[in-house]
């Protein structure tokens, strides 16, 4: 397909004015609607309509090509309602909490950080007479925001007067808020679950059934398309913030001695917009940087994960995100989990700012080993030795009574901590202990330092002779929001050009064929019947070759008709008007040529596939010029 013209976020003003006119245009035809709308609607549930459907569908079959079918994953699919225990494992029933505040009078519940961040946005935006120091002060909250605790957010909101946006009533004090939807299993009530938050726990409770399905080897990726469900405080942002959305995640599991991938020299050529940490904390901008020399360099962790970094841009430059508004960015050491061994987002830039739509992070094997200590059941992966070996291994053995007598309520975090440390820590902490009877141990979950003594944790190294090697498996894991890049993906390919008439607009979705929700559209010239025959002809041949497309008799002007569904993104219509050839129009060039009638079909698939390019087209077949009539566009749909 001819490019279509740059994204109209810039010509059309503020950022605000593009989104008003991208989301009206979205739901005013049908791509999607507010949820149960004639009873008012929910906060954050929508219905995607018929397009939006299309769309939605075409880049989950492409995701599946893409990933599942090109890397040979196991492809599962796990129940939404979960039991409270996994989750409990997994640290979603104690830990997947946004702090909240209430408006004191009326009860209505606000994120306390999301209204701080809107505070200190506003005023650096549009207060002109701010100081460079309290500029600073804003500026320096917006970085630390993640990392405030409940009484410090608390403080802020104090401080500055932030009061409930809607009446003006003072707020609470923040407090914890769990976002999960709580629900019971079976009518007695006794069996307590969730509406699963994420997908990537129904895999890692499979590991040890995939694992013996993959022949027993590693390394091996498991992945799951699914709804999930947050119980957002206060949703905004329309499909980026919603309380059921569609996930779609990857585990990989690797050898944590061996993250090389054997493939990484496909993509390690390839260069994108990069932003690790050490130029966000000196306040650089993300540059360009080719994926292999990162990896080489020890920005990125190991070889497997910045092959599904590689993986993960080509998979959305592919589905018509601008490259040039995508980045990775690294997570900071107040984001990372203290299990995590890397993390990166890619972020996609749209009227809202940089959002992050895809999570790529090498988790350790912090998951199966929660899940084998809940659950007792070992999911581990094993190495077979041709010969028996000898082997030094690291022992950590905390004790657990020491630890709860020290720490009560903290126990588990701080024994989570302990037996998360590699070698190189433990060593470092078993002579401390050795020398002084106690250390300074700092727990990222607890967000602090705590004494460790040395009757609280045994650390030995060990001699055995072994005739395999049990380990539990690392997992690099990239988790996609498909409703976020669908957003993104809809404000990337919209644009407006001029109609016929004095300041008109015409609203256009340059969607590449991939996603485009119908291939084409097929109109007769004029009503007449033999034009008409030879549309169902047309569209008897599209169907049988899988080309959705539209077909439409109404007589209507053909200009209005290319209007409207240049307006949800058809990339080609043919225009009837002929009984051996007929004209095909390219959506965003609006160049026109000849083509047979039998011949339709095949050239449709052809460029809707990807096998051609329009340009590619445009070579075989001659040009036509349209008439005045043909070529007539306006606004009126």
């Amino acid at each position: 397909m001819a490019a279509a013209p740059a994204p109209a976020s810039t010509a059309a003003g503020s950022r605000e004015a593009f989104r008003v006119a991208v989301t009206n245009t979205l739901e005013r035809r049908l791509f999607y609607i507010p949820s149960f709308k004639i009873y008012g609607g929910v906060a954050g549930l929508y219905d995607y309509g018929p397009p939006g459907c299309a769309v939605k569908a075409n880049v989950l079959a492409f995701w599946r090509q893409h990933f599942v079918l090109e890397e040979g994953m196991l492809e599962v699919d796990c129940p939404c309602v979960t039991p409270e225990v996994v989750l409990k494992a997994s640290g979603h029933v104690d830990k997947f909490t946004d702090l909240m505040v209430k408006d004191e009078k009326t009860g209505s519940c606000y994120r306390a950080d999301h209204l701080l961040k809107d505070f200190c946005k506003d005023k650096l935006e549009k207060d002109n007479t701010l100081s460079p120091e309290k500029a600073a002060e804003f500026n320096h909250i917006l970085a630390i925001l993640d990392d405030l605790s409940a009484e410090q957010l608390g403080a802020k909101i104090k401080e500055y007067g932030i009061v409930a946006p809607d009446t003006k009533n003072p707020l609470s004090d923040p407090y914890p808020f769990n976002l999960m939807f709580q629900t019971s299993i079976g009518p007695s009530g006794l069996s307590a679950g969730y509406m699963r938050p994420e997908t990537a726990q129904g895999i890692f409770v499979n590991f040890k059934d995939l694992y013996y399905y993959n022949g027993n080897k590693l390394p091996f990726a498991a992945a799951q398309i699914g709804q999930a469900f947050r119980n957002e405080i206060s949703p905004r942002q329309g499909l980026l913030r919603v309380r059921e959305f569609t996930l779609a995640e990857i585990e990989h599991f690797v050898d944590p001695e061996d993250k090389s991938h054997p493939k990484f020299g496909d993509v390690s050529d390839l260069e994108f917009l990069m932003f690790p940490r050490e130029q966000q904390l000196t306040g650089q901008s993300a540059t360009k940087l080719k994926i292999g020399q990162a990896v080489s360099e020890g920005t990125v962790n190991n070889e497997t994960l910045g092959y599904f970094i590689g993986r993960v841009y080509l998979f959305l430059t592919q589905l018509g995100i601008d490259k040039d508004r995508l980045r990775f960015r690294q997570h900071l050491p107040n984001e990372m989990a203290h299990y995590a061994a890397d993390c990166w987002d890619a972020e996609i830039e749209c009227s809202f700012g940089w959002i992050e739509c895809v999570g790529i992070a090498d988790r350790s094997a912090y998951d199966l080993r929660a899940h084998s200590d809940k659950s007792s059941v070992p999911l581990e992966a094993h190495e077979k030795f041709a010969e028996p070996r000898e082997v030094e291994k690291l022992v950590i053995t905390p004790s657990k009574k020491e630890l709860g007598l020290a720490f009560k309520g903290n126990q588990k975090m701080v024994l989570e901590a302990l037996e998360a440390m590699n070698e190189t820590e433990a060593l470092d902490m078993k002579a401390a202990l050795e020398s002084k009877g106690e250390v300074e141990f700092k727990v990222c979950t607890l967000g602090k330092d705590v004494t460790i003594k040395k009757n609280m944790v045994s650390i030995n190294i060990e001699k055995k002779r072994e005739h395999q090697r049990k380990f539990t498996p690392s997992v690099i894991e990239p988790s996609f929001g498909i409703g976020r890049i669908i957003y993104c993906l809809f404000e990337h390919c919209f644009y407006q050009r001029p109609g016929k008439a004095e300041d008109e607009q015409l609203n256009v979705f340059g969607f590449p064929p991939l996603v485009a929700p119908i291939k084409c559209t097929v109109f007769p010239l004029v009503k007449i019947d033999k034009f008409e025959v030879v549309a169902k002809k047309i569209s008897k041949a599209l169907t049988a070759a899988g080309i959705s497309h539209i077909i439409d008799m109404t007589g209507t002007t053909i200009g209005k008709r290319y209007a409207r569904t240049d307006e949800i993104g058809v990339p080609l219509a043919i225009t009837v008007d002929n009984t051996t050839s007929v004209t095909m129009r390219d959506r965003d060039s609006k160049d026109q040529i000849r083509v047979e009638v039998d011949e339709v079909a095949s050239v449709v698939k052809e460029v809707t596939d990807g096998q051609s390019t329009w340009a590619d087209i445009m070579w075989r077949y001659p040009a036509h010029t349209a008439s005045a009539v043909d070529d007539e566009e306006t606004a009126e749909i």
